[in-house]
């Protein structure tokens, strides 16, 4: 019987409520009999949705892929404040003047567009090598410098409960959905704390398209390996600029290709997929300026 060759791509998890992102790393590791799984954005265990893993030679892509867009849904609960800016922490203050459903819609309304936000302790950003979440359960608080983030897109709908309200966010890499919920509740008089995230876009990949640990479990081998997305999905935004196999071999020599000899004329700074000339992607290409003019050069080969 022939052996499996390692696999190699993109799968995408619904993660569940109360594992953190690096245990599902672990199961998958062991369902795929691999070390090599990386992912692309960091879950809370209270949060659920999508996870982008990395798989095999997919998991050198992990560098790239920090910037892409984040859709969440999330439920506000105003009247409280914790230390970690979410219902699992220690309460620090509750309120039970709850504003109106307008008031909420207009103070949440401001956050629409750009905005400069802290962020939370709780959190995987990193402080002088270490991670503020680490510092956190050490009872050490840090000050942090606030980033701008953008919210492209936020609505706001009251539930059964009157200081629960739903969120639908469209937002920019790096924001911060816990904290987002807090500086409403802040601005509101009454406090604000997160008690509910799921992810339901990351960059281009949808809830919908994803599969739950335990459905994985279930299937045989060969069935698990089927889900697995080809890594060029990871790049789908990005031009794919074609090489004749003479253009091929120079690239994977890591040598740099000028547009003018292969017709191209992308901006400096461009990232691009590099395929073979049949179209089989192997590359992550940017284009860069050199002494003989624009040129794109390999900067990561997934496909030997």
């Amino acid at each position: 019987m022939t052996e499996l060759s390692e696999p190699s791509g993109v799968l995408l998890i619904d993660k569940p409520q109360g594992l953190t992102s690096h245990d599902v790393v672990g199961r998958v590791r062991r369902l795929f009999a691999t070390r090599r799984v990386g992912h692309t954005g960091t879950l809370d265990p209270m949060a659920t949705g999508v996870l982008v893993l990395l798989i095999g030679r997919a998991a050198k892509a992990a560098e790239y892929l920090a910037a892409h867009e984040k859709c969440y849904e999330a439920i506000l609960k105003l009247g409280l404040t914790t230390d970690t800016e979410d219902t699992t922490g220690k309460t620090l203050s509750v309120s039970d003047d709850i504003p109106s459903n307008a008031a909420v819609s207009n103070t949440a309304s401001r956050y629409r567009g750009r905005y400069m936000q802290t962020p939370p302790m709780v959190s995987a950003l990193k402080v002088g090598g270490q991670k503020l979440l680490d510092l956190a359960r050490r009872g050490i608080e840090v000050e942090r410098v606030a980033r701008e983030v953008t919210i492209h897109e936020l609505t706001v709908s009251p539930t059964e409960r009157k200081e629960e309200y739903a969120l639908r966010v469209h937002c920019s890499s790096g924001t911060y959905i816990r904290t987002l919920c807090a500086d409403i509740g802040r601005d509101l008089g009454c406090g604000g704390a997160m008690a509910a995230l799921r992810r339901t876009r990351a960059g281009r990949f949808e809830i919908t398209d994803c599969h739950t640990l335990d459905a994985l479990e279930a299937m045989g081998e060969a069935e698990r390996r089927s889900l697995l997305l080809p890594i060029e999905s990871l790049f789908s935004d990005l031009h794919a600029v074609r090489l004749s196999p003479f253009f091929e071999k120079l690239c994977r020599s890591g040598c740099e290709i000028y547009q003018h000899k292969i017709g191209t004329a992308h901006p400096t700074g461009t990232r691009v997929r590099l395929s073979t000339e049949a179209g089989t992607f192997f590359a992550l290409g940017e284009v860069r300026e050199y002494e003989g003019g624009s040129a794109i050069k390999a900067i990561k080969t997934f496909i030997l």
